[in-house]
């Protein structure tokens, strides 16, 4: 890959400020608990930042009344197997700081949210989701040639929040194999309420034009644009928090703004 290390580490380092507040109606003591700060890394997942919180709250609930913990943004139960940042972008890209979010510890939202058991199970996701990525890229040669270390690495890095760690690993996955881009690109497109869209698409056309965001777009959700002519859209498109310009390359893209399970999620925003 043609690496930026300022824009690898720029965006690594993106955080969230949250407000995690106990639900009103699980508080069974007579204290209620304080709300609970947290400045939570964009790139990682909400069962690796919030033990402390669990911890916290767990004091407050019916110790013979309460389950896994789940969170929740005005109604909306939020999928632990997304990055923290994807879910800001769906939810509350516009919306006041710190993020607001509601912890349960009962009525589990069985039809919406999958449940985490343990930090093993994000495990099991995370690297079920870079071996998808890498079957795309690169038909799953450069995983595959990785040692079961090269792996815990991998995870370590992204679990203990170390950029140089999962960097050194991660950098192999993004490597071009020759001159072309990637076979094909891993992307999601996410809406609120909806399937996210995902489509087999190559990054480089058969006669090496680099396609950008925009073509990426048209070819799977060409109904945020105004008219069949020009770039206006009926949306936002956030990557990593940022309106990239459609014109950017997505090979690029993916290189430089993918989350470190290798997907490049897309967050479109008040789509009409």
């Amino acid at each position: 890959m043609a690496e930026d290390r300022e824009i690898l580490r720029e965006i690594w380092d993106g955080r969230v400020p949250i407000c995690f507040s106990l639900a009103s109606d699980e508080i069974f003591t007579l204290e209620h608990p304080d709300p609970f700060f947290l400045l939570v890394p964009r790139q990682s997942y909400f069962p690796l930042a919030t033990d402390r919180v669990q911890r916290t709250f767990l004091k407050h609930v019916d110790p013979d009344n309460h389950g896994e913990m789940w969170l929740e943004y005005e109604s909306q139960p939020l999928k632990w197997h997304y990055p923290v940042g994807l879910l800001f972008d769906m939810y509350n890209t516009k919306g006041p700081l710190p993020w607001n979010i509601t912890v349960h510890f009962q009525n589990f939202p069985e039809d919406e949210l999958l449940h985490c058991p343990s930090r093993d199970a994000v495990e099991a996701h995370f690297m079920a989701t870079v071996k998808e990525a890498d079957s795309l890229k690169h038909r799953a040669q450069v995983i595959n040639s990785m040692q079961k270390k090269d792996h815990k690495q991998l995870w370590t890095g992204l679990q203990n929040d170390k950029f140089d760690q999962f960097w050194t690993i991660n950098r192999k996955l993004m490597e071009r194999l020759g001159e072309e881009g990637f076979k094909y690109l891993p992307f999601r497109i996410h809406q609120p309420e909806k399937p996210f869209i995902q489509k087999l698409f190559k990054p480089v056309s058969d006669e090496g034009r680099l396609f950008t965001l925009a073509d990426l777009l048209r070819e799977t959700v060409p109904h945020i644009f105004a008219d069949d002519t020009s770039d206006v859209l009926r949306c936002e498109v956030y990557i990593q928090g940022v309106n990239p310009p459609l014109e950017t390359p997505v090979q690029w893209l993916s290189e430089h703004f993918s989350y470190p399970d290798n997907f490049l999620h897309i967050a479109l925003v008040n789509p009409s």
